[in-house]
C-alpha cells in the first residue's frame, strides 16, 4: 500500500465519515490547512496536532509517527521524543555514527537484543492427515523442502531475526521432532483437541514478548522483521495479496481461507472462514501472531474465560471448544471489543497442508523462495 501521511489521514476520516470541517474543527486548526494536509501540499504538523489526530480517529501511532517522519523528511517523532528522553539511547546512536558501524555490525546489535527480549512458540502436535502417505510416519513440520524441514526453514527464519528461544509443542510422532537447543512441550492429547488448546500446552511460554505460528508454514525473514516493527500488544499477520495462491487448488479451496476483515486502521474487524466481499479490506491470516506482555496475559485471561465457559459446548465455528481454532478465539475476543492489529504483508510465505499444497510449494521453491 503506497501511502503518505496526507492519504491515511483522509482514508481514515472517511472511513470515519467525519467531514473535514469538523475534523479541522476538533484539531482546532484551518479547514483549508488540513485539506493541504491531506493533499500533501503541507508538511506534517506539530505534535499537538499529531497527539489530537491519534485520538480523534483512533489511529495507529506508529504508522502516524512512521509517515509524519517521512513527511518532514525527519525521524519518526515518536522516536525523536524517545531519545530526547534517553540520553543513553543518544549516546548509544552516537557510538555507533561515531565508529561509522556498517550495516551487518548494526545488525548484529539489533539481533543480540531481540534474542534477549524474544521468543516463539510452534505449535506442530497435530496429525497432518490431508498430507495422506508423506506424513504416514513423521509430523508434517519434519517434510522437507529443498533439503531442509519445514520446521528448519522457520528455525532459520527465526534465527535471521535474532530469535533462538524457540519452543515447540510436540503431538504426533513426537519423537520424530528432536532438533537440538529446542525446548519441548507434550500435546498427547492431540487426537482429541485442536491447534487453539494445543498452544496452551505451552502457556508458561506465554509471558513477555512471543511469537506464535502454526507449523505448517514457512515464511521469508523479513516476515518476522515487520511483526516484531508492531507496538500493538497483539498482532497477526495478513496477506492482502493472497487470492492467487488458490487458484486451480482443488484440495484446499478458497472457501477454507482463514480471511480477516480490518479497517483503515489496520484493527480486526473480523476474523475466520468468512465470506468476504468486494467493499471489504481482507486479507488471509497466514498463522503467525505476536503478543507483548500485556498482550499475553490479555490472551490467556480470555482463553481461561472461554475454556470455563465453552468446554464441551459449540465456541464461535467450532463443534466445541476442545476443537476450537486459533482464529476462533481471535474472533471472540474482536466481538469483546479487544483490539487486535494486522500487520499487512504481500507474499513471502508457503502453507502446506495438503499433498497439492507441497508438490505446489516445492516448484515455487525452486524458481524463486518464498514468492
Amino acid at each position: 500500500m503506497n501511502e503518505n501521511f496526507g492519504s491515511y489521514i483522509r482514508q481514515v476520516r472517511k472511513h470515519a465519515e467525519i467531514s473535514q470541517r469538523e475534523l479541522a474543527r476538533r484539531l482546532k486548526i484551518s479547514a483549508p490547512y488540513l485539506n493541504d494536509l491531506e493533499q500533501s501540499k503541507r508538511k506534517a504538523p506539530n505534535n499537538n496536532v499529531l497527539k489530537l489526530l491519534k485520538q480523534e480517529l483512533n489511529l495507529d501511532e506508529e504508522k502516524l509517527n512512521d509517515l509524519a517522519g517521512l513527511s518532514k523528511c525527519s525521524l519518526p517523532p515518536d522516536i525523536l521524543k524517545y531519545l530526547y528522553n534517553n540520553d543513553t539511547a543518544l549516546s548509544l546512536v552516537r557510538v555507533i555514527s561515531n565508529l561509522n558501524l556498517q550495516k551487518n555490525k548494526i545488525l548484529g546489535l539489533k539481533k543480540m537484543i531481540t534474542s534477549e527480549n524474544y521468543k516463539a512458540i510452534i505449535i506442530a502436535a497435530g496429525l497432518g492427515s490431508r498430507l495422506g502417505d508423506l506424513t504416514k510416519d513423521i509430523p508434517k513440520c519434519m517434510l522437507k523442502l529443498n533439503g531442509k524441514s519445514i520446521l528448519k526453514h522457520q528455525l532459520e527464519a527465526y534465527e535471521t531475526n535474532g530469535i533462538t528461544d524457540v519452543s515447540v509443542i510436540r503431538g504426533y510422532n513426537k519423537d520424530k521432532i528432536n532438533i537440538q537447543n529446542i525446548k519441548y512441550y507434550e500435546n498427547n492429547e492431540y487426537m482429541n483437541n485442536n491447534i487453539l488448546n494445543s498452544l496452551f500446552y505451552a502457556e508458561n511460554e506465554l509471558n513477555g514478548n512471543v511469537i506464535v505460528s502454526y507449523s505448517d508454514i514457512i515464511f521469508s525473514p523479513k516476515i518476522v522483521e515487520r511483526l516484531l516493527q508492531s507496538t500493538a500488544d497483539i498482532s497477526i499477520v495478513v496477506d492482502i495479496d493472497w487470492r492467487g495462491r488458490y487458484v486451480d487448488r482443488k484440495d484446499h479451496p478458497i472457501d477454507q481461507a482463514e480471511n480477516v476483515i480490518f479497517d483503515a486502521n489496520h484493527s480486526v474487524v473480523d476474523i475466520g472462514k468468512i465470506m468476504t466481499s468486494s467493499n471489504d479490506v481482507h486479507g488471509e491470516f497466514i498463522g503467525m501472531m505476536k503478543f507483548t506482555k500485556k498482550g499475553a496475559n490479555i490472551f490467556k485471561r480470555h482463553f481461561n474465560r472461554t475454556k470455563q465457559l465453552f468446554w464441551d459446548k459449540p465456541f464461535q465455528k467450532s463443534k466445541t471448544f476442545q476443537n476450537a481454532y486459533i482464529t476462533d478465539i481471535l474472533k471472540d475476543m474482536v466481538d469483546l471489543g479487544v483490539p487486535i492489529h494486522s500487520v499487512i504483508i504481500e507474499r513471502g510465505w508457503h502453507e502446506i497442508d495438503t499433498i497439492e499444497d507441497y508438490n505446489n510449494v516445492l516448484t515455487r521453491l525452486g524458481k524463486e523462495e518464498y514468492a
